[in-house]
């Protein structure tokens, strides 16, 4: 049978979205049966083009009818004071809901904003210098073997040859920081200094706030920080004053410098003294002056405005294997900008690999993704209440709303609720900074005056009003009203399927958030427990920065050991936790022609394993009883490993230059002094009483630390009554090396609690919306014989089968991008399977705790009084 011919439909909704709704069902009476007539008359065609007509002549008249005179049209203050009106009754009459709603997506803000004030601190790193985009500084790529290493230490005379025949250098400045003594009448404090070069103060444009910058003739000068100003001198003028540096020479205050900022390379530079000082008087320098093997200085330049760093970088590659006698380790020059320093500062077998700012594009992601939590909870609460204000919706369309209009409504509040969640956002922020500053070892603020930091925020805030509010509005909008008021709008399974999704979103972001900080946390700790191969513990050094320590070593030792206060004590050329130092020339029985592989040295005295505990393998310790331990040395395992001895006690090993045989007597436990996620490097471990430059005591496990510690400064201000008491416990100088994985896993741990905390907001408002919607429901079955626990189950499985869809969904992506983290640590943790099961079953507790508490609420209510509620 063959169907009526129907009108144009596009007419017809023009019709309804400008005609007044009191003659709409009339209208749409009249011309549909005229419609009919004239397609039995003159065809559909010609029906359907008068449709159009008699359409488009009805629709002025009803709409000026409507403007101006039963429908005047609102001026936009009034639309907008009724929007807010409305938006502000909405959020009163629902205080849970709102509460639930501002609170998460101030949650949300609060931390994509302290995410971003820490990604604009990292991004701005030393962008406070006038030429930050030409300054850069010397690196070099050498090769020891197996691959390309690379170091930021230069020899001397390179800085003249690149002033002398590279033009595309605008400044060249050489640089060497020390931590020196510095002592102005009863004040004497341990500081980080640099001698440099002048043109080293103009490439940074140091702000000097009084007195004057030392020129090149300047010798006995020095300027220092405002913060080191103040605590030498107080309040009182520093200008002219004299300072002395390690207890041995003098300088004179030439001006004062106001501090490097926090998020500077500089920041712990707290003086600068001429370059020309420290060549006259430090005993290494004046052997380097025209040395280009020995590399253990900086080197910083300025590029002129139209120089290419690459482009100079591979000018300058070859200028040491063009010179005389190159080395067997094949230095290669580059040039690493000031803008790559801090973030990306990693290199592997001669490539940039990045660095710091992969944490950066991680915690920006995570900023990111909580926000994105956030906004899904406003949105799930928002679609889960509409049959609520569904009847509000087929009112107002029955009125003349437009959906033009209804969109701009549910927007406004959405908007609404994200200005206000923004201005709690600021307020969280406010209070929880100390706290973020201490864990992220921070100094970053609210930008109050910058006026970048209130169009980011608000326009931030417009944003998230306009994603959380988009569905809502434009599915509260789109409602029948016929239907509506008829009352027989019913959510089917397809309008829940949006929800089901986000939260299944939010859970696969959680699930994969627990993993992750399970994983970081058990990455540092297998990287705690790893054997260090001495004992730490009552372990300290102290810096030998006054002369008289060298002079009086083995009296020292006598006096400390007769307080006991200590166990024992040593000397060391470097402290127990750092390795620097090593020498490719270096030989032995069996070694490959052409090999070229890096040994690091290690110079001590006597006593110095016992004094640190090393475990011995095989052969013995150093002895004042053997006279020819003076040509002797102790292997670590790495280094037997190296050399492939099968019996390495008396081997003979010849270092130096000249070369000089050296038989091994010892083999100790490899010693993590580097990087305790690396492996140890191959070392050997040599007398020498004049290369040494640190103290390592062992405190008597008798006394406290405290009592020890008193007693030792006593014994030590009788020598250098002149020299602070600086020491450090050689366990908290480890636990620093574990700084930025702890740092990053406290605060991604920090924000997986955020992320599941505000997921779990949007879990209760939903489970208590769904108690509600099914109040009469639960009445039904408790009336016929259902349990509490019937009820609970029949309210909690929808979201257990969320959370394991989620888990499904998210323990893979976490697999995969852990293992991807973990391939960056040659010692590392394995991805155990009851890593993934704890997660899954904290995300499924988490979970049902917070469903169970609507659920069994709901359960407990009288079925009377849920039956008769209407």
């Amino acid at each position: 049978m063959r169907s009526a011919p129907t009108p144009p439909r596009f007419a017809q909704r023009l019709l309804r979205w400008f005609c007044a709704p009191h003659r709409l069902d009339e209208l749409e009476g009249d011309l549909d049966e005229l419609f009919q007539q004239r397609a039995q008359e003159v065809g559909l065609r010609r029906a359907r083009w008068r449709y159009w007509r008699d359409v488009l002549s009805l629709m002025r008249p009803f709409v000026i009818k409507r403007q101006h005179t039963d429908y005047p049209r609102p001026t936009n203050t009034t639309m907008i004071r009724n929007y807010l009106t409305v938006a502000f009754r909405n959020l009163a009459k629902n205080r849970v809901y709102s509460f639930i709603n501002i609170f998460g997506l101030a949650s949300g803000m609060a931390v994509a904003m302290l995410i971003g004030l820490w990604v604009y601190d990292e991004l701005s790193f030393n962008k406070q210098f006038k030429n930050h985009d030409r300054l850069a500084m010397l690196w070099q790529f050498v090769k020891f073997d197996v691959e390309k290493a690379s170091y930021d230490v230069m020899p001397i005379p390179l800085a003249q040859e690149l002033r002398s025949n590279y033009p595309d250098f605008e400044a060249v400045g050489l640089s060497k920081t020390r931590n020196v003594i510095v002592a102005a009448g009863e004040r004497k404090l341990l500081k980080t200094g640099n001698y440099v070069e002048p043109d080293f103060i103009d490439m940074l444009s140091l702000n000097v706030v009084a007195g004057t910058r030392f020129g090149s003739n300047d010798v006995n000068t020095i300027l220092l920080s405002q913060s080191l100003a103040n605590a030498m001198f107080g309040t009182g003028n520093p200008l002219n004053k004299l300072i002395k540096l390690d207890n041995k020479q003098t300088v004179k205050v030439a001006g004062v410098y106001k501090d490097f900022p926090a998020n500077s390379t500089f920041t712990d530079v707290t003086f600068l003294v001429p370059w020309k000082f420290f060549a006259a008087n430090d005993e290494n320098a004046k052997l380097d002056q025209n040395e280009w093997d020995s590399n253990s200085y900086q080197i910083f330049v300025q590029l002129r405005p139209e120089a290419d760093f690459d482009q100079v970088s591979a000018k300058i590659k070859d200028i040491r294997m063009k010179r005389d006698n190159p080395p067997g380790y094949k230095p290669e020059f580059f040039l690493h900008p000031m803008a790559k320093w801090h973030l990306f500062g990693d290199f592997k077998d001669g490539v940039n690999t990045g660095g710091l700012i992969t944490f950066v594009w991680l915690f920006g992601s995570i900023g990111v993704i909580v926000l994105l939590l956030a906004c899904i909870n406003f949105m799930n609460l928002s679609t889960a209440r509409s049959e609520k204000r569904a009847k509000e919706v087929g009112i107002r369309k029955a009125l003349g709303s437009l959906r033009s209009q209804l969109i701009s409504q549910f927007f406004s509040e959405s908007l609404l609720i994200a200005l206000l969640s923004f201005v709690l956002a600021i307020l969280f922020v406010q209070l929880t900074l100390p706290f973020f500053n201490q864990v992220a070892e921070k100094q970053v603020t609210i930008l109050w005056a910058n006026p970048w930091f209130w169009f980011a925020g608000l326009g931030f805030s417009l944003l998230t009003g306009l994603i959380a509010g988009s569905y809502p509005a434009l599915y509260l909008s789109s409602f029948q009203p016929v239907k509506v008021l008829k009352g027989i709008l019913r959510a089917n399974r397809s309008a829940t399927i949006p929800r089901r999704v986000l939260v299944g979103f939010q859970f696969t972001v959680s699930v994969t958030l627990i993993i992750g900080t399970i994983i970081v946390f058990r990455q540092i700790e297998h990287a705690k427990d790893r054997p260090v191969g001495y004992n730490r513990s009552g372990l300290i050094e102290i810096g030998m920065n006054a002369p008289e320590l060298y002079r009086h070593y083995t009296a020292l030792r006598k006096d400390l050991l007769n307080t006991g206060a200590i166990v024992d004590m040593a000397e060391s050329s470097n402290s127990i936790t750092e390795q620097s130092g090593g020498t490719t020339a270096i030989s032995w029985k069996g070694k490959k022609t052409g090999s070229k592989p890096l040994v690091m040295s290690n110079y001590v005295t006597h006593d110095y394993g016992k004094t640190v505990g090393w475990q011995l393998k095989e052969g013995r310790d150093f002895s004042r009883a053997y006279s020819t331990d003076t040509a002797s040395i102790v292997l670590n395992e790495a280094a037997v490993r190296l050399m492939g001895f099968k019996n390495p006690i008396g081997e003979v090993v010849r270092r130096g230059s000249p070369n000089r045989d050296y038989r091994v007597i010892g083999v100790v436990k490899d010693m993590v002094k580097e990087n305790p996620f690396r492996p140890v490097s191959p070392s050997f471990f040599a007398l020498d009483y004049g290369n040494v430059n640190t103290l390592t005591i062992r405190l008597a496990p008798q006394l406290s630390a405290h009592e020890a510690l008193a007693t030792i400064e006593q014994v030590f201000k009788s020598y250098s009554p002149d020299s602070p008491f600086d020491y450090k416990f050689v366990d908290d100088q480890y636990a620093q090396k574990f700084g930025t994985e702890e740092r990053i896993g406290r605060l991604a741990g920090g924000f997986a609690v955020l992320a599941i905390l505000i997921s779990c907001l949007g879990l209760f408002g939903l489970a208590s919306f769904i108690a509600e919607q099914r109040t009469k429901e639960i009445g039904i079955r408790k009336v016929l014989g259902a349990s509490v626990f019937n009820v609970w189950r029949l309210l909690s499985k929808e979201f257990v089968a969320l959370v394991l869809i989620a888990f499904c969904l998210g323990a893979p992506l976490a697999y995969y991008v852990l293992s991807g983290w973990l391939q960056n640590y040659e010692y590392r943790t394995d991805l155990s399977w009851w890593i993934f099961a704890l997660a899954g079953a904290g995300a499924l507790l988490i979970t049902l705790l917070t469903v169970s508490y609507q659920a069994v609420r709901a359960a407990l209510i009288n079925p009377v009084k849920s039956l008769r509620s209407e």
